[in-house]
């Protein structure tokens, strides 16, 4: 029997799937927001193997603060400017020196350099239209972090760490169809659309009313590799096909498909950009104020406003709960028959170890026939599992196997 505080328990209210509305979104790799949580966790990576590389153990860090100031461009047919480049501050908290009780020695780490080159090699890896040399500035301010806060994470000799705040994370499983659509929308145009025109700015709103799903889409197209407005409108045209066409892989459902609704061809306003992104002109942007730790944002269910990006990945409840609540929520969906939807929520106390959360409470809508008693047991032991394996959460951040946006 666990000494944990689980409760399972049902769900208030309609599953999702049977709620007569239901709005998704998802801020793509090169929205502004999704810059700034790509760069953030980035840099977190970055900086956590360095520590592990140079003392042995993640030293107290956090780079949840990035921000972008959008720049000024001149899109033209064939190839504009950039007119004023972008601006990118990689802000927030880093130990720069550490000295080991046990043998005496002392270490200085170049925190700043490691996230400013961090910062350049994500962008480097995943905007190639993007100049590094004249389009986008990138800067550094990491402060030392407070000390009582550096004292509750570097508990020496604790198996398990101690949460580092009183916070919640939150997860659920499954994706909803249109969950999955407005998800896969961004991905698969990012990873499978053939057309070099395309951005990286991919923002989706999905919306389902009764049966009848709308998928709005907002694509950065670049200018470079577009002629004139006829070329513009094939484009999107052919970007309008291939949403259409993968819709069908997630549902039955009616899909239509809209890209670009703010164009006017008339006047020749489009979505037209010279780097792929919006934040070449106006659209500043903010760690964790777009995607949520599964990758979308969804107004239907339970979310945590925590930014997952950039805290560090050792005791950061912000982070870590967020990733672990949807992680459990997945295993109880895959493993538990007779379970249609679940959602998981973690609530940790500062100081306490993060695998004994405050409560852990697993709320269910059971298949017809099906009672929440019948499983509760059964849900509460992967609870308990998972709980119990809340480190692997650490290495799998550390290590860029789990995405945070």
């Amino acid at each position: 029997m666990s000494e944990r505080n689980i409760r399972v328990e049902p769900v208030t209210g309609d599953a999702v799937e049977d709620q007569e509305v239901e709005i998704v979104e998802r801020k793509g790799l090169g929205h502004p927001d999704s810059i700034c949580d790509g760069i953030a966790e980035h840099v977190s990576q970055a900086l956590a193997n360095a520590y592990l590389e140079t003392v042995g153990k993640v030293l107290h860090f956090n780079t949840d603060e990035t921000q972008l100031v959008a720049g000024n461009s001149a899109p033209a047919y064939g190839g504009g400017d950039v007119v004023d480049p972008i601006y990118i501050l990689v802000v927030g908290r880093a130990t720069k020196y550490y000295a080991c009780e046990e043998t005496g020695e002392e270490y200085i780490i170049p925190a700043e350099s490691i996230a400013l080159r961090a910062a350049r090699e994500y962008l480097a890896e995943n905007f190639e239209d993007l100049d590094l040399e004249t389009d986008v500035i990138v800067d550094v301010k990491l402060g030392e972090g407070s000390g009582d806060l550096q004292n509750v994470f570097g508990e020496d000799g604790a198996e398990v760490p101690m949460a580092n705040d009183t916070s919640f994370g939150v997860g659920h499983a499954p994706l909803s169809e249109t969950e999955q659509i407005v998800y896969n929308t961004e991905r698969r145009l990012v990873e499978e659309f053939d057309g070099d025109y395309l951005g990286t700015d991919i923002k989706v709103m999905g919306k389902r009313e009764g049966d009848q799903i709308d998928v709005t889409v907002a694509a950065a197209m670049v200018d470079e590799h577009l002629t004139d407005i006829d070329a513009y409108q094939a484009a999107v045209a052919e970007v309008e096909a291939f949403v259409a066409d993968l819709a069908t892989s997630y549902t039955d459902r009616e899909v239509e498909v809209y890209v670009n609704t703010a164009d006017n061809i008339e006047k020749e306003a489009v979505y037209l950009t010279t780097t792929g992104t919006s934040a070449e002109q106006g659209d500043d942007g903010s760690v964790g104020r777009g995607n949520r730790a599964n990758g979308l944002i969804t107004p239907n269910r339970s979310m945590s406003m925590e930014a997952t990006s950039g805290k560090n990945p050792v005791n950061h409840i912000g982070k870590i709960y967020n990733l672990l609540s949807t992680r459990i929520a997945a295993a109880v969906y895959d493993e538990v028959d007779g379970v249609r939807e679940v959602r998981i929520r973690l609530l940790s106390q500062i100081g306490q170890p993060i695998d004994n959360p405050h409560v852990a409470d697993a709320s269910l809508v059971t298949e017809d026939g099906v009672e929440v008693g019948d499983v509760e047991a059964e849900v509460a032991a992967i609870v308990d599992r998972e709980l119990a394996d809340v480190t692997s959460v650490t290495e799998d951040v550390i290590d860029g196997k789990l995405p945070t946006f």
